[in-house]
């Protein structure tokens, strides 16, 4: 199964260019097999996403992507914000309490650095630094190629969850409904729910996939 797992809509995210009924559309047209609203610190309530799910015959599960002190996170389990989610070991605790997932957002930002990043010795340094870091070792799994990011930034991501042998994710992080269809994750087992997703992404039972914008590979190689 094909899943975008990284997408915003406004209002919830006021960022966002594309109201929630477009993006499931658009995404229905691509052939994609489900979608993922991950809107910025916020949620959807089951009962809404699951009504959607409904008009449009789709697959469509919740999530947010979670601004956190030390970078941002895609979770999934959790239904509503509390204070303190902010800080990455209690988001993770309110994350283990409802048996939930967490997934490290481009985790290219604030850990790598373009130029620098062309020389060899600077890349691997910065390699350690982000490798060393706690707060990757709290997450489930890794965005390892997010569709706004830059090809070096998505072969950092990557070099990172090989270093933390934490499985790869991919999602468009769309705000635009052009900005679809170019990035998903493929899983290798059915998601027919909230729980499935959950399940299989913390057995790490799917990698991502580089797509042509259109909801299909780009080559055979995926990402």
């Amino acid at each position: 199964m094909l899943i975008d797992l990284h997408t915003h809509s406004y209002p919830k995210s006021d960022d966002s260019f594309v109201g929630v009924d477009d993006c499931i559309d658009r995404a229905k047209d691509l052939g994609l097999d489900g979608i993922c609203l991950t809107d910025h610190d916020d949620f959807w309530p089951l009962d809404a996403v699951q009504a959607l799910s409904r008009r449009h015959d789709f697959l469509v599960l919740p999530g947010s992507e979670i601004n956190t002190d030390a970078g941002h996170i895609l979770v999934f389990g959790l239904e509503r914000y509390v204070f303190g989610l902010h800080r990455p070991a209690f988001l993770r605790q309110s994350v283990d309490r409802c048996r939930g997932a967490m997934v490290a957002a481009h985790p290219y930002r604030r850990r790598f650095l373009a130029e620098p990043g062309r020389e060899p010795q600077a890349r691997a340094e910065m390699l350690e630094r982000a490798a060393a870091d706690n707060f990757f070792s709290l997450c489930d799994a890794i965005e390892g190629v997010n569709g706004r990011g830059l090809p070096a930034e998505n072969d950092f991501s990557r070099d990172l969850g090989a270093a933390l042998n934490l499985a790869s994710t991919g999602g468009s992080d769309a705000h635009r409904l052009e900005q679809l269809g170019t990035v998903a994750t493929r899983f290798e087992r059915p998601v027919r729910g909230l729980a499935d997703l959950i399940r299989e992404i913390k057995a790490g039972r799917f990698r991502p996939e580089v797509l042509n914008g259109a909801g299909r590979r780009a080559n055979p190689a995926g990402s």
